[in-house]
């Protein structure tokens, strides 16, 4: 098996542990990207009766087509409540930080990973790294662009269309040693609609296929996390 096939398989098993998460009559955050998709068919095969909200088109799309009913997060009613949200990650660090926004989703990933009870990450075990690197996704309002830019210094516009929202997507690539500090940075920067760094407080647990096997990381807030396997 090739580092690639191995890499599809780990996703593919940390996806499938996550469906079985789900449970009749929940409200379900969709997460984006090629590790989330695969979260699509097993949920689909157990039949329930679940209503969900997806973070992306392709994601919308897909889920529709097998089955899955898809509703607009605007049509939930207040307080906008998800009972689990499952998504992907670019990275993830001992701490349970993840930087995510590899597909420019990274607005609607984090404001359904916050309205969710129980947010589960699911990655392929390439993705756990010992500290977060750049770059480090944006979304940037066009209006002061420029300006924005400038104030970020080390940012790349990326050659891609627009978010859903019409926001313009772009990385932050300067070296950091605290993602706290760095999100609180980006947070307060005018323009920044929003960044891919998604602090552990937002984050349940990660399910990390390994090989032929699962392993189980519960996050408790940005202390060392409890790993264990499956």
């Amino acid at each position: 098996m090739s580092a690639a096939e191995r890499i599809e398989r780990e996703k593919r098993l940390a996806a499938e542990a996550a469906a079985e998460f789900v449970e009749d009559g929940m409200w379900v955050g969709l997460g984006s990207g090629s590790t989330a998709l695969y979260l699509l068919a097993p949920l689909a095969a157990r039949r329930l009766s679940i209503r969900c909200v997806a973070t992306s088109p392709a994601t919308s799309q897909a889920a529709r087509a097998l089955g899955i009913e898809v509703v607009s997060f605007a049509g939930l009613e207040a307080p906008a409540h998800l009972d689990v949200a499952i998504d992907g990650a670019d990275e993830v660090d001992p701490a349970g930080w993840l930087v995510k926004g590899g597909g420019g989703a990274h607005t609607r990933e984090k404001a359904v990973a916050a309205a969710s009870a129980r947010f589960i990450v699911i990655v392929s075990a390439n993705k756990l790294v010992d500290r977060l690197t750049p770059p480090i996704p944006l979304e940037l309002s066009e209006f002061g662009l420029a300006g924005t830019l400038a104030r970020l210094g080390s940012a790349q516009l990326r050659n891609v269309t627009h978010s859903p929202d019409g926001g313009v997507i772009a990385d932050y690539t300067g070296e950091f040693d605290n993602p706290g500090a760095l999100a609180a940075w980006l947070s307060a920067m005018p323009g920044v609609v929003e960044h891919g760094l998604f602090p552990p407080d937002l984050v349940a647990e990660v399910l990390v296929g390994r090989g032929d096997g699962l392993e189980r990381i519960a996050v408790s807030g940005g202390a060392p996390a409890d790993r264990r396997p499956v």
